[in-house]
């Protein structure tokens, strides 16, 4: 018996398959799945049934011909031709041509439920809750075989060692797998101090992270009392559950670094604040003691008493003084002139007429002043105003002007 290299036999395997007619120019029909496309341009994908999976690629110089963007969950109708990539020992469909047969079962599925829980609410910005600067706990659901529970519990270890992590575990792809995730989340929110959970997995196709497109889980994150970080797949793998969580990472690495912040920078940070609040505080109480120094150089401070009280002394007897001068002078500039007015009324004054022998002469009855004779009758009494005294008279004759 002739023993093959394993070169060999996928040569073999090769040749049989580029010798066969239907295999060189073929159309597939199926749902297109963990789609990538390379830096090169070629796209790497799969397309499946219900039942199978088959590897396909196409290459850059075909990509540039085509009228849609492939992405998982699109049906499409593919032709090309089927042989052996050697070096891996599988066979692949090289796919020449592509256009789309309708939207694949699952994907539909992801829009209607997407569009459902939109209506409602969950995905609104304003609902999701802020992570802590520093949480006491950090909780995370996730499988346990898988190297993403262990990636995450290393980064948060070499970022705070000693942070203090409460792992739920839970499958993360199959048929029950929602309801674990979800019973996962319901069980860390009732533990104390736990303050952020991180709910991960891998990367896939959509059939393999279909977990987190349930509704389930998306209810579960959306009740959670604590945010919850979606961190599901590559950056390029979206989930209903990235939708509804308080915060999406790219990957689960970049979740552990999202949810806790590396101690010596935090030390760092904490050092400098403390420096900027004790200049802060001795600035302010320099103030305060110059603004002390120069109230005590005041002379209201150093002799209170004098200030206070015998400086306001002497302030007082000097208005005191001030107020008798001008008083004074106030009262002689009167008397000057009421001299002056009583001089005046003195030389009007009818008393200083009659005081150089005038009189006044009025009717005896009546005091009506007579101002010529002809006012006059013989045998009328009249009265004589003199200077002093008064003279009581009868008219003998009265003689005109």
């Amino acid at each position: 018996m002739k023993i093959l290299s394993v070169s060999e036999v996928t040569a073999h395997i090769k040749e049989i398959m580029d010798n066969d007619l239907l295999l060189l120019n073929l159309w597939v029909k199926g749902e297109i799945s963990n789609c990538k496309q390379a830096g090169s341009g070629h796209i790497y994908f799969t397309l499946k049934d219900e039942q199978c999976v088959i590897k396909s690629v196409m290459f850059r110089s075909r990509a540039k011909n085509l009228s849609f963007q492939p992405e998982n969950g699109l049906a499409v109708r593919a032709r090309g031709y089927v042989t052996v990539y050697e070096r891996d020992g599988i066979y692949q469909l090289y796919v020449e041509e592509m256009e789309p047969d309708g939207t694949g079962s699952l994907y539909q599925a992801f829009e209607l439920l997407k569009k459902k829980l939109q209506s409602e609410g969950l995905f609104d910005s304003g609902k999701k809750k802020k992570l802590p600067l520093l949480p006491r706990r950090i909780g995370i659901v996730s499988s346990p075989t898988g190297a993403v529970i262990r990636d995450m519990v290393d980064i948060i270890g070499r970022r705070w060692p000693g942070m203090h992590i409460v792992f739920a575990p839970a499958a993360v792809q199959g048929d029950t797998a929602g309801y674990e995730i979800a019973r996962s989340i319901e069980l860390l929110n009732n533990i104390d101090l736990i303050d952020v959970i991180i709910i991960g997995r891998g990367g896939g196709s959509i059939e393999e992270l279909w977990a987190f497109n349930t509704e389930v889980v998306a209810r579960s994150i959306y009740n959670s009392r604590i945010p919850v970080v979606s961190a599901v797949g590559h950056e390029t793998d979206f989930t209903i559950a990235d939708f509804v969580a308080d915060m999406r990472a790219a990957t689960p690495s970049a979740a552990a670094e999202l949810v806790v912040p590396v101690k010596q920078e935090m030390i760092k940070i904490t050092r400098h604040l403390k420096d900027r609040l004790f200049q802060g505080i001795q600035a302010h109480l320099n103030r305060y003691m110059q603004r002390l120094e120069a109230c005590l150089d005041r002379p209201v401070l150093r002799r209170p008493v004098h200030e206070l009280c015998t400086s306001k002394e002497q302030q007082l007897d000097f208005i005191s003084q001030k107020l008798q001068q001008v008083a004074g002078r106030f009262l002689e500039q009167n008397r000057s002139r009421l001299a002056v007015q009583v001089n005046r009324l003195e030389a009007l004054s009818p008393l200083a007429t009659l005081a150089r022998g005038y009189s006044i002469c009025s009717r005896a009855d009546s005091h009506q002043i007579i101002r010529s004779a002809e006012e006059t009758a013989r045998g009328e009494p009249v009265r004589v105003e003199l200077f002093k005294g008064r003279l009581l008279c009868l008219i003998e004759e009265t003689i005109p002007e």
